[in-house]
């Protein structure tokens, strides 16, 4: 009896998991990890091939769940990505590919992801450099806050404010936003992210202290 019992319990627990299960994030997650250990991790001569290589496993998962937000943010954040590590000839056409991606997810749910196509939109139309409908700052400054709004305690959303706030001569912004993207909460699963954003944002508050 005592094992009938262990046996509907464990296959209790299995429905319940397997009813919260959710294989689209499931995918998110692989693509979110993948990105982390590409731009954190790996060496810089290899970094173009291995987000060329990311951008097509992102894609899959957009053709995968058509009409959602998250894997198009995904595959955005992995093709501007891709475009940091390209030729001047190559990445200007990436960085419109990715513009094209994000700006597709945010008219489907800008709030998707706690707004991390905002954040991911306005970051590129301050980093890219000024070409066609890029470099420009008013976009940027719309989008970014935006997402802010979105999620104003998030790390990503601070940093690249602040990141963008210093560019635009706002030291004291910037460090304000910065410091506040250093005490944001982790975010569940995203230890490796948050590690190397961390990073990214203390080196950024020791070049503006200086």
């Amino acid at each position: 009896m005592q094992k009938l019992v262990s046996f509907f319990a464990v296959f209790l627990f299995f429905l319940a998991t397997s009813a919260h299960a959710d294989p689209m994030m499931d995918d998110i997650a692989t693509l979110q990890h993948a990105w982390a250990k590409g731009y954190y991790s790996t060496p810089e001569n290899r970094q173009e091939d291995y987000f060329a290589s990311l951008r097509n496993q992102a894609h899959q998962v957009s053709e995968k769940f058509p009409g959602k937000a998250e894997p198009l943010i995904w595959e955005g954040i992995i093709t501007s990505t891709l475009a940091k590590y390209q030729s001047i000839f190559s990445a200007g056409g990436t960085a419109k590919d990715a513009r094209d991606l994000l700006l597709e997810a945010i008219r489907i749910n800008p709030d998707a992801l706690d707004g991390s196509a905002l954040t991911s939109l306005g970051s590129l139309y301050y980093k890219v450099p000024r070409f066609g409908s890029f470099g420009d700052y008013d976009k940027a400054r719309e989008y970014l806050e935006r997402a802010l709004k979105v999620d104003p305690n998030g790390i990503d959303q601070n940093y690249f404010y602040g990141e963008f706030l210093s560019i635009q001569g706002d030291k004291a912004g910037a460090i304000a936003h910065l410091k506040k993207a250093l005490a944001a909460p982790p975010r569940p699963g995203r230890a490796d992210a948050d590690a190397g954003r961390r990073n990214e944002i203390r080196q950024l508050l020791d070049k503006l202290s200086k």
